[in-house]
């Protein structure tokens, strides 16, 4: 019953986006704007019965402060209220900062606020249909290929079934460096709260307020986190207190907190501002480089940098996940001596291959590592590299052929997170050469070229007889997909285009080009 009422809250707060559209408002302002009213729907609410609470927005610039106004004087009121809340600290400020009003016509923007927000009494709602309803606007966010949101969108069946088997508990801290709209983190959250339902009122509120921690390098989509973890019930009310998440660099510096575990899926992409480097590195490069001593290897590889960047996050015996590209897999130079030390320091024991068509960004390959990271030792502490790939014969698509949480059922279950040590392999080289989980011993690892991760066995079915390939229909569907999302990412070219010589946006692209997720597409990849 709460899925479908926040599939149907989810749904007409989306319709009303078509609207928008037509008067040149992308997917990603839209949401954002609705951020900003709900924040501040809901914080009227809550002074009233039965909660009685106190506001954290000033009574000049609250919810009854665009009730009583109309036309341009609303306009213009919602602007200055947008612009003062900014100035302000603690979640207030987060939500608000940098904020504009991108709904510039007076009548769409009060049937917004006085005829879909206002009739929802939000506050009343059940935590899991409100933020359910939320989530389901980011997702149709993501899917919006022209706007770039997709490149904040890990796949939440893909996310659920890495928090599942990484299984953290109530007392444990939670951080994601790279955290997107925070569907790791939320992700974690629930499953707590799912798998203990005794908590008493002090662990409720160490889950609500002390357990997350996120990182976010792009203001507009902290800003949607913050949003997402308030419908959600997570972080404090009051406006003085610290925010779960922030916007920062999360590779400018050595980390100063520790955390149990760490989730995450870093932006994609080899372009960085600056170089990573340790110690060691020249002096005449120190003015450009921000010094990482935790580093094992200077980069400008900013997925290897986030793998020396999380094992610095953990807590001795602390855990992670982390969605890497290929070539972390692979790569020489820094990327082997960053893998040799990573299997030496830490007990790199899982590694899931993922297949194609999953995220919102085209062809990535992916994966996601699995490891703890331990005490000093003379002897290098992973022992067996167990490996499950989900890549081979598998197909598929964003639109067609969804990745489901059911498609990760067999990874769950051969990982055996209640005794990891008691695995057993479904491949055997006589009797089942196909099947998808093996062990590579230490020994094997390091014997490979560069210490080389990129472990296939799996043998690829379409490369060796056509009558493999997808049905006939899946292929056009599929074909007809991509030429769709070519033909969005040529408008938003020609719309670009067109801005930089001031003419009249290409027709049908609206402001798709310009929106908040495309910058700096090209290094979020896939992103959290």
């Amino acid at each position: 019953m709460a899925t479908n009422h926040s599939q149907q809250i989810g749904r007409r707060l989306w319709d009303y986006c078509h609207n928008l559209r037509d008067v040149g408002l992308s997917y990603g302002d839209y949401l954002e704007q609705l951020t900003f009213l709900l924040f501040l729907k809901m914080a009227d609410e809550q002074t009233h019965a039965p909660w009685n609470r106190s506001s954290p927005v000033p009574a000049q610039f609250a919810w009854p402060s665009l009730l009583r106004r109309s036309g341009d004087d609303l306009e213009t009121h919602y602007r200055h209220v947008l612009e003062s809340l900014g100035k302000e600290k603690g979640m207030l400020g987060l939500i608000f900062r940098k904020a504009q009003n991108k709904i510039q016509d007076p009548a769409l923007l009060e049937r917004l606020v006085k005829d879909l927000i206002d009739h929802e009494s939000w506050m009343s709602l059940d935590v899991d249909v409100k933020g359910a309803a939320y989530e389901e606007l980011l997702e149709r966010n993501a899917e919006d290929v022209r706007g770039g949101a997709g490149q904040y969108f890990t796949p939440r069946p893909l996310i659920r079934a890495i928090v599942e088997v990484v299984n953290p508990q109530p007392r444990e801290t939670i951080c994601d460096p790279a955290c997107g709209t925070g569907g790791f983190l939320l992700a974690a959250h629930d499953y707590v709260v799912r798998n203990n339902p005794n908590l008493d009122r002090a662990q409720k509120k160490r889950l609500k307020l002390n357990t997350l921690q996120g990182v976010e390098l792009v203001d507009g989509v902290t800003r949607l986190c913050a949003m997402n973890f308030l419908l959600h019930g997570i972080g404090p009310q009051a406006d003085e207190a610290e925010p779960p998440v922030r916007t920062d660099d999360s590779l400018r510096a050595a980390p100063s907190d520790h955390f149990n575990v760490v989730l995450t899926n870093p932006p994609f992409g080899r372009k960085a501002a600056f170089t990573i480097t340790n110690e060691e590195a020249g002096a005449d490069r120190q003015a450009l480089l921000i010094i990482r001593e935790d580093f094992w290897a200077e980069t400008s590889n900013k997925q290897l940098n986030f793998l020396q960047h999380v094992k610095s996050l953990l807590e001795m015996g602390g855990r992670a996940a982390i969605v890497v590209p290929d070539n972390v897999l692979f790569e020489g130079g820094a990327g082997e001596t960053i893998r040799r030390k990573l299997l030496e320091t830490c007990d790199v024991h899982t590694l899931l291959r993922l297949p194609t068509g999953i995220f919102y960004a085209k062809g990535v390959k992916a994966n996601v590592l699995f490891f703890e990271k331990k005490p000093g030792s003379p002897k290098p502490w992973t022992t067996k590299l167990w490996v499950y790939d989900l890549r081979t014969n598998q197909h598929f698509t964003l639109r067609t052929n969804p990745l489901k949480r059911e498609d990760l059922d067999e990874f769950v279950q051969l990982y055996n997170p209640v005794n990891r040590h008691a695995r057993r392999a479904t491949y055997d080289p006589k009797s089942n050469p196909q099947g998808r989980w093996r062990s590579y011993d230490l020994k094997e690892l390091l014997a490979r070229d560069k210490a080389s991760l990129d472990l296939t066995w799996v043998k690829d079915e379409s490369l060796e007889d056509s009558a493999n390939l997808p049905e006939p229909h899946v292929l056009a569907a599929e074909i007809a997909e991509d030429l769709e999302d070519a033909a969005e990412q040529f408008a938003a070219i020609a719309n670009d285009l067109a801005a930089r010589v001031n003419l009249v946006p290409a027709q049908g692209t609206g402001k798709g080009a310009e929106s908040q997720g495309e910058v700096r597409s090209e290094e979020r990849g896939a992103g959290a």
